[in-house]
């Protein structure tokens, strides 16, 4: 059985069904939330007053694949004030991250998306993400077996030496705005319609 932690929601709580967790969180923008194996860690989660800080850039990331013609593709759409300042999106087909597929485009996404920050001299950033990979594997909560994703941590732990960084979990394909154009921008990036 799991136990879902909704610290940012439209009501805070543990819950004992994804169906409870989905019903508080689904199209809720900034939805805070996690699973543990025991109602203990969950209500731990949502004691934890770790600092959450106000970020000075916003950051919608989302990958896409295609399978024909084996190229991964990311999307960015960066907010600042409440107003979109920029959209990015690219794509590549190096060999150590095709065979990740669209998870290659979240990662590159995520790093574009933060060394735009540093570039551009903001002192903290929010990513917004929808494939739970991208902050696991940052935070070292998952571990990284492949070259590309061992990469990314190594990244992310030195962008973390020059800037603040806060994952923010979204909804996939959840009616959210900006995830939705982050993942038409990477849909775009490799010519999928």
């Amino acid at each position: 059985m799991k136990y879902y932690a909704v610290k940012n929601g439209r009501h805070k709580g543990v819950y004992t069904t994804w169906k409870e967790c989905e019903a508080e969180i689904k199209g809720f923008k900034g939805a805070v939330y996690k699973s543990f194996p025991t109602k203990e860690e969950a209500e731990a989660f949502l004691e934890d007053h770790q600092e959450i800080r106000e970020c000075q850039l916003i950051a919608y990331v989302d990958g896409s694949y295609h399978i024909k013609e084996k190229v991964y593709g990311y999307g960015v759409v960066l907010i600042e004030g409440g107003r979109v300042i920029k959209k990015i999106y690219g794509k590549g087909e190096h060999e150590d991250y095709v065979s990740m597929r669209n998870v290659a485009g979240e990662i590159f996404g995520s790093e574009v998306a933060v060394e735009y920050a540093i570039a551009n001299g903001y002192d903290s950033i929010a990513i917004y993400y929808d494939y739970m990979g991208i902050e696991k594997w940052a935070n070292g909560e998952w571990k990284a077996n492949k070259p590309g994703t061992k990469r990314y941590v190594e990244k992310m732990k030195d962008y973390r030496k020059k800037i603040y960084i806060h994952f923010i979990k979204v909804l996939a394909h959840s009616g959210d705005t900006f995830n939705d154009e982050a993942d038409r921008l990477a849909k775009k990036a490799v010519g999928i319609k």
